[in-house]
């Protein structure tokens, strides 16, 4: 049956930035897919922690800064350590400093690129040495519209996303051969606390509920069944694609 193809059913999946917004639904909704979901983050979550454990699956919170990279490199052996496998893997912890671009400053833009892109690269390939084995893997990044446009006041933010559609490419085009797929997905604008400044900007928030096609922002679910179908069995011939999660925006 098709729908079977979509169950992830004995697999174990770690997410990045898994305890907030984005994050959260996407762990949740591993986990309600069948699988055992560690996520790593500065902090835990208990509403998360529950929620997983309610599906009757494992979890494990990872304490992690991803601006160290000696924590960011430690992070796949010991999450496999404990685990006792990896098959999927979700980056999508970032940061997004804002500032005119004439007064950015080189340590934001330093940070972001470190956890938004670095910390990718570290981790993707951390992932695929171990999926390179089995001749199966999942890695999935979690990019932006600002993959594919210029945004405003957020410099490191967009390029840090226009990298991680190259590197999604790249790394595609090195493991798709040993069963890797490699995919990205690219979040419009969401109701989550990481665009909590753009909400508080009522004239902003309400230029950009009027350009989105479908009339609303996403709230955090909507990137639910994206994020199954690109860990699944389902889309199995499926590689180096930005999938575009928008409400319709890039189509605007």
């Amino acid at each position: 049956m098709i729908l079977d193809k979509f169950r992830i059913d004995g697999k174990v999946a770690l997410v990045t930035g898994g305890t907030k917004g984005l994050g959260g639904a996407i762990a949740r909704a591993l986990a309600e897919a069948g699988a055992d979901v560690a996520v790593v983050s500065r902090q835990g979550d208990p509403e998360i922690e529950k929620a997983i454990l309610a599906t009757g699956k494992r979890y494990l919170h990872y304490p992690a800064d991803l601006t160290k990279r000696n924590e960011t490199r430690a992070v796949i052996p010991a999450v496999f350590e404990k685990m006792g496998n990896l098959d999927i893997l979700v980056n999508n912890a970032g940061i997004c400093p804002r500032a005119p671009a004439l007064d950015f400053s080189e340590a934001d833009w330093d940070a972001t690129l470190e956890i938004n892109l670095t910390a990718n690269f570290i981790l993707s390939q951390g992932a695929a040495r171990l999926m390179v084995k089995k001749k199966q893997g999942k890695i999935i990044t979690v990019a932006s519209i600002l993959a594919f446009q210029g945004g405003i006041n957020i410099p490191a933010y967009t390029a840090s996303k226009h990298g991680l559609a190259g590197l999604t490419k790249a790394f595609s085009n090195a493991w798709a051969s040993e069963g890797i797929n490699v995919n990205a997905i690219a979040p419009g604008y969401f109701a989550t606390e990481f665009t909590k400044a753009l909400q508080e900007d009522k004239e902003r928030y309400a230029f950009i509920q009027k350009r989105i096609p479908a009339g609303r922002w996403g709230i955090p679910n909507d990137i639910a069944g994206a994020v199954v179908f690109l860990a699944s069995a389902a889309s199995d011939f499926i590689h180096g694609t930005v999938l575009p999660v928008d409400g319709g925006w890039l189509a605007w």
